[in-house]
C-alpha cells in the first residue's frame, strides 16, 4: 500500500531574499538600539557611532563565517550541525544548540514582560497583571508560528518596516542638528588624558572604543539566526549569505546614523541619564508627534525581537531533533501548515515559565557570553571544515583566516566580559552549560545508535 504524501512532510522553502533581508535586519535591530544608545553614551562620550563602527566589523567577521557555511550547508538546525560534523562530538554540537536555544528563549521571556508593561503604560492598563498581558502576548507569537513560515515572516517585515520607521523618524527629525555638536567628545577621563598629550592617550581611547565595542556588538546580535532558515530558503547557497551581508550593513548605516542624530539632538551626558534615549531624541526635535506613538514603535521593536527568536529556536529544536540531538518528536511537521508544531508548543511551555520569573536580566546577559561561545566554536568548526579534504565548497566562500580571526575576537570578548563585569552573569552562563550537560546525560541512552551513526557522517535523509 502506497504510503500517503503527507506522511513525512518537510519544510516548505517559500522565502525569498527581500523577505530573508527583512527577516536579519529584524533579527538586529529589535529593541536593542532604542536602549543602547544611553549605555553607550554613558561610555562614549559623543563617539558612540565610532563603537557601532568598531563592534560591525567584529560582527562581520563570524557573519562572514555564517555566510559561508549556509552556502555549503543549507540545513536547520544551523550551529549544532556545523558543530557535529566538524568536531564529530555530540555532545559539542548539543552544547553549542542548547545554547543558542537558551539565548532566545531568555529574550523572548524578557520582550513578553517588556511589551506588557508598554502595554500598561500605553493604555494606562495598571490594574491588568504583567504576567496576564506577557501570556496574551506569548499566545499571539504562538498563533503566528503555528500558521506558517510565510505569515511569520510576512508579521516580521510588517514589524521591521514599524521599527525601521521609528529609528527613520529619529534621524529624519534629527538631521537639521547635524554638526551642531562635536563627533569625538570623550567622557572626562580620556579627555584629560588626551589633553596631557603622549602615547598614554591613545592607548587609553582605544581601550575606550574597544569597550564601547564590545557593548555595541551585542547590537548586531540576530545574524546568527537567518542560518536556522536554511531549509525553507529557495536557492539557499546564494540567498542566504547575500541576505545575511545586506542585513548586516543595512543595519550598521541605520545605527551610525542614529548615533549621529542622538549625540547632536541631545548632549551626550542627558543622553546617558535619559529613560528612553530615543523618546527625548524625539520629543526635543519633534514635540509634535505624539507620546504614545513612540511607545507603539518601541512595542513593535521589541515584538519583532520576540518573533525572530521564536523562529530561530523552533527551527533549531527541529533541526537538532532531525540530526538526532533531541527526542524526534521535536522534529516534526504539521502536515498541512508545514510547521514543526510540537517544537513551537514545547517552546510556549518553557518561555511562559521563564516569563513568570518576571525580572530575568541577569540571565540575559548570561545568555550573551553563551552566544559569544557559540561564535567561538562555528568560527573554530568552519576552520576545521575548511581544512578537511572532500568537504563541499559553496558558491561564497572566505578566506580561512577570517573564521580564524572572528574566534579570536569573540574568545577576547568573552575574556573581556568576564574580567570586568559583574560575575553572576558567568555564574549564570556556567550554571545553564552544566544543566545542558546533565540533560545529555540524561537523554544519552534514548538517543543510541542514531547518534552514533551520526557521528561518522550527515544524518539520513
Amino acid at each position: 500500500m502506497a504510503e500517503p504524501a503527507n506522511a513525512n512532510p518537510s519544510l516548505k522553502r517559500a522565502v525569498g531574499l527581500p523577505l530573508l533581508v527583512m527577516y536579519g535586519l529584524g533579527s538586529m535591530l529589535g529593541a536593542g538600539i532604542y536602549g543602547l544608545v544611553g549605555e553607550a553614551a554613558r561610555l562614549m562620550g559623543s563617539a558612540i557611532w565610532l563603537a557601532f563602527l568598531v563592534s560591525m566589523v567584529a560582527a562581520l567577521l563570524t557573519g562572514l563565517s555564517y555566510a559561508t557555511i549556509a552556502s555549503r550547508y543549507p540545513r536547520a538546525g544551523g550551529a549544532a550541525y556545523v558543530t557535529q560534523r566538524a568536531y564529530r562530538s555530540p555532545l559539542l554540537a548539543y552544547l553549542v544548540g542548547l545554547a543558542v536555544a537558551c539565548s532566545g528563549l531568555t529574550s523572548i521571556a524578557t520582550q513578553a514582560n517588556v511589551v506588557a508593561r508598554n502595554l500598561q503604560a500605553a493604555f494606562a492598563w495598571e490594574g491588568a497583571p504583567v504576567a496576564l498581558l506577557a501570556t496574551g502576548f506569548l499566545l499571539v507569537l504562538s498563533g503566528i508560528l503555528l500558521r506558517g513560515i510565510r505569515e511569520s515572516l510576512w508579521a516580521n517585515a510588517a514589524c521591521t518596516v514599524v521599527e525601521a520607521l521609528g529609528l527613520v523618524l529619529v534621524i529624519a527629525v534629527g538631521i537639521p542638528y547635524w554638526g551642531q555638536a562635536s563627533l569625538f567628545e570623550w567622557p572626562d577621563a580620556p579627555a584629560e588624558g588626551m589633553a596631557a598629550g603622549g602615547g598614554m592617550e591613545a592607548a587609553g581611547t582605544a581601550l575606550l572604543v574597544f569597550q564601547g565595542a564590545v557593548l555595541t556588538f551585542f547590537s548586531f546580535i540576530g545574524f546568527e539566526d537567518t542560518l536556522n532558515l536554511a531549509e525553507e530558503v529557495r536557492e539557499p547557497e546564494r540567498t542566504m549569505p547575500a541576505g545575511l551581508i545586506l542585513s548586516m550593513l543595512a543595519a550598521t548605516v541605520i545605527y551610525m546614523a542614529v548615533c549621529v542624530t542622538a549625540v547632536s539632538v541631545v548632549p551626550w551626558r542627558e543622553l546617558a541619564a535619559a529613560p528612553a534615549p530615543l523618546a527625548e531624541v524625539v520629543r526635543r526635535a519633534a514635540p509634535w508627534f505624539p507620546a504614545i506613538g513612540f511607545i507603539a514603535v518601541t512595542i513593535f521593536a521589541v515584538a519583532n525581537t520576540a518573533l525572530v527568536n521564536y523562529v530561530m529556536a523552533s527551527r533549531l529544536l527541529y533541526g537538532m531533533a532531525r540530526q538526532g540531538l533531541l527526542p524526534a518528536a521535536l522534529g516534526r511537521v504539521h502536515p498541512t501548515r508545514h510547521t514543526p508544531h510540537v517544537a513551537i508548543g514545547v517552546l510556549f511551555v518553557i518561555v511562559l515559565a521563564l516569563a513568570m520569573l518576571g525580572n530575568i536580566a541577569a540571565l540575559a546577559s548570561a545568555t550573551v557570553l553563551l552566544l559569544l561561545f557559540v561564535f567561538t566554536v562555528v568560527n573554530i568548526a568552519l576552520v576545521i571544515l575548511k581544512r578537511r579534504p572532500g568537504e563541499p565548497r559553496g558558491r561564497f566562500e572566505v578566506p580561512a583566516a577570517v573564521p580564524a580571526l572572528g574566534a579570536l575576537v569573540c574568545a577576547g570578548l568573552i575574556l573581556v566580559r568576564v574580567t570586568t563585569g559583574n560575575i553572576l552573569a558567568p555564574l549564570i552562563a556556567a550554571g545553564l552549560l552544566a544543566a545542558i550537560l546533565l540533560l545529555y546525560l540524561a537523554t544519552a541512552r534514548s538517543r543510541g545508535e542514531a547518534l552514533r551513526e551520526f557521528i561518522g557522517g550527515d544524518p539520513p535523509a
